[in-house]
């Protein structure tokens, strides 16, 4: 099967002053279509520092991100930005989303961004809302939605541009255990249904057992699979 990401002997380096502290040491892995692979790893390992390379959030020192079989890593910034906007989506432990807009336009936003007419990025919206159980939430704003509810309206939007890559950092480390277990049900579940290529950074063991493989980052390298 053909691999959609590709993340090939990434390096990355901060500086502190005059130290160097070396956050990630050739990390190499690639992820199929529909395939769910997750990233264990203390906090301090470089689980989100490898998230932002592979999302060309952030550049590294060495190495290459592919994606459908394209090297991205020194590409311009346009063409990174359009390959962010269409290709990949995010989510974070915190929603991030906006107040003011309800769950349908909070999702509907970034086909719009894309260049969708409004009713069809609502259609989108709604279609992925729907799926994830809350067709009798969509014209709710976050702060009338439960916790679980505000994790899957941004699953939602990391969705709505159709991405190749979903990156997803602690998604559920805000959430109790039981709403964690469902929220990641329905995650999984969408996930593999659009055949998107997904990198789940979490700390949560038990989470890990329904995806379909488990990497460990330790000190920068992958340590086991």
């Amino acid at each position: 099967m053909t691999v959609v990401l590709a993340i090939n002997g990434v390096r990355k380096t901060y500086l502190q002053g005059p130290k160097r502290l070396e956050v990630l040491h050739g990390v190499s892995l690639a992820v199929e279509p529909g395939e769910i692979v997750g990233l264990m790893g203390q906090s301090g390992a470089g689980k989100s520092t490898l998230l932002h390379i592979a999302g060309l959030l952030e550049e590294a020192d060495a190495g290459e991100i592919s994606i459908a079989g394209r090297p991205l890593s020194k590409a311009p910034e346009r063409e990174r930005t359009r390959v962010r906007r269409e290709a990949i989506g995010f989510v974070y432990q915190f929603h991030h989303l906006l107040p003011e807009f309800t769950a349908l336009e909070n999702v509907a936003m970034p086909r719009r961004i894309a260049g969708a007419s409004p009713a069809a990025a609502s259609a989108r919206a709604r279609e992925l809302l729907e799926r994830l159980g809350l067709a009798e939430r969509l014209d709710h704003r976050p702060a009338e939605l439960s916790g679980g509810e505000q994790q899957r309206v941004a699953i939602a939007r990391a969705l709505a541009n159709g991405p190749a890559v979903l990156l997803a950092d602690e998604p559920t480390g805000n959430l109790d255990e039981a709403t964690a277990e469902r929220v990641m049900d329905e995650l999984l579940t969408v996930v593999r249904e659009q055949a998107v290529a997904a990198l789940i950074a979490t700390h949560n063991a038990g989470l890990t057992r329904r995806m379909d493989r488990t990497l460990h980052l330790r000190e920068g390298r992958i340590v086991a699979d």
